[in-house]
């Protein structure tokens, strides 16, 4: 029950702090209405929120990797919503791209070190991460809703409204490590799990996971634009692409979970890719309504290897899973954010239709890297082969659901066994 309630506290404030990721793609088609920005200006927005926190996320694992920051989960919060909240009191277009900065910045500061408790709180357990990961889906989705409701009626003078997810996330924080820290000293004798990181497998999975942010994030730039021209339809119809976008990510991510439990993750993420790629192009290239449908299930494709992919790069790098949870969520995501200027300067030369086709390939290049991708083992276990199929596993599960005394590797580096100051911080 307790480690259910952590979960739950935790999903919530991911969705409280990933409102805000959401909530800069929402922001554009108003910045465009009210400010003419161009589709390169426009894109050069998310460019602003994504370029800080890819090299900020990468940096801040290593630190929490080496200490205990569990400060970083309430100021990530609040840094990240202040950032929006300042970003349409300014017709400056410098000053707008510097608070998005500073939200991004926020966002970077709050992932990794998030991402150890979830992992900490859910014991290992894929769909407890994946149920973490459905809170962070949850807050994209609820973005442009919030956007909408907040700006709709108004103007971009009232982005200071779209703080209050973040004071609510940030209150949040403070039962959630408090239970943490008393369960670190109830289990004071457990010793944690030693293993060998296979950096090749990390690196293979982080370009997989770029090419993934190429695609998401290129289309969460512009599909409420893109709709809006497929559809005939206005605003309204913008809004709803880019909310289904966001919330097929939540049913994916706890299908992802599901899935993992019964089969590998590495398999399971390659059928995904494999319906990302049909997806994708059918969004670009279907027309009319039918185009809903193609983004949830562009979504759902995506979204599923989500949380399976944070878990798998902790457990290719179990003495670093700060780092790896830096570049999982981090580095590797936000590289999408560096693409889509690329990508408004592509369609303001040509069309949107023709910016956005070349996105049809990237998931095609992920489902690749995953084909030489091996399932990580239990600590002791043998690692399967990349080609290996159900009947050479383990009779075990890798990450074995119900096990309160399983060794793990959080807080800890190197395999030190035994409670460290890492455990004591979350306690403060």
């Amino acid at each position: 029950m307790r480690r259910n309630t952590s979960i739950c506290l935790l999903a919530v404030g991911h969705a409280c702090v990933d409102v805000y990721q959401g909530a800069v793609a929402a922001l554009i088609p108003f910045f465009v209405a009210e400010r003419d920005y161009g589709y390169a200006a426009a894109s050069g927005i998310v460019l602003a929120a994504s370029l800080l926190s890819s090299v900020a996320q990468p940096v801040f694992g290593v630190l929490t990797d080496r200490w205990a920051m569990p400060w970083l989960l309430p100021a990530g919060t609040l840094l990240g919503g202040v950032g929006i909240a300042l970003s349409g009191l300014s017709g400056s277009y410098g000053l707008t791209l510097t608070f998005v900065a500073i939200s991004g910045i926020g966002v970077a500061a709050y992932h990794p070190e998030s991402a150890r408790v979830a992992r900490r709180a859910g014991r290992g357990s894929h769909s407890a991460m994946s149920w973490f990961s459905l809170g962070g889906n949850l807050g994209f989705a609820l973005a442009p809703i919030m956007v909408s409701a907040v700006i709709g009626h108004g103007s971009l003078s009232r982005t200071p409204l779209l703080v209050l997810p973040a004071l609510v996330g940030a209150a949040l924080c403070v039962p959630t490590l408090r239970m943490l820290g008393r369960r670190a000293s109830d289990a004071s004798g457990t010793a944690s799990a030693e293993g060998t990181d296979d950096v090749a497998s990390f690196v293979k999975l982080s370009l997989a996971v770029v090419f993934r942010s190429v695609v998401f994030v290129g289309l969460s730039t512009f599909i409420s634009l893109y709709a809006q021209q497929r559809t005939q339809g206005g605003a309204a119809a913008g809004t709803v692409a880019l909310f289904l976008l966001f919330l097929g990510g939540a049913v994916g991510s706890v299908l992802g979970g599901f899935l993992a439990d019964r089969y590998d993750r590495v398999r399971v993420s390659r059928w995904s890719y494999l319906l990302s790629i049909a997806a994708v192009t059918g969004v670009i290239h279907v027309p009319g309504p039918a185009v809903f449908l193609f983004v949830v299930l562009t979504s759902v494709g995506l979204y599923v290897p989500f949380s399976l992919q944070v878990t798998l790069g902790q457990d290719y790098l179990p003495s670093r899973v700060g780092t790896a949870a830096g570049v999982t969520l981090g580095l590797t995501v936000s590289v999408g954010g560096l693409i889509s200027p690329l990508l408004g300067r592509l369609a303001d030369a040509t069309s949107l239709r023709t910016a956005l086709t070349p996105l049809i390939a990237m998931p095609a290049l992920s489902w690749l890297l995953f084909r030489a991708l091996p399932e990580p083992a239990a600590p002791g276990r043998e690692r399967l082969r990349p080609s290996a199929g159900r009947e050479n596993r383990s009779p075990e599960p890798a990450c074995p659901r119900e096990n309160a005394q399983a060794p793990t590797t959080y807080g800890h580096v190197g395999g030190s066994p035994g409670p460290t100051e890492k455990d004591d911080a979350y306690g403060a």
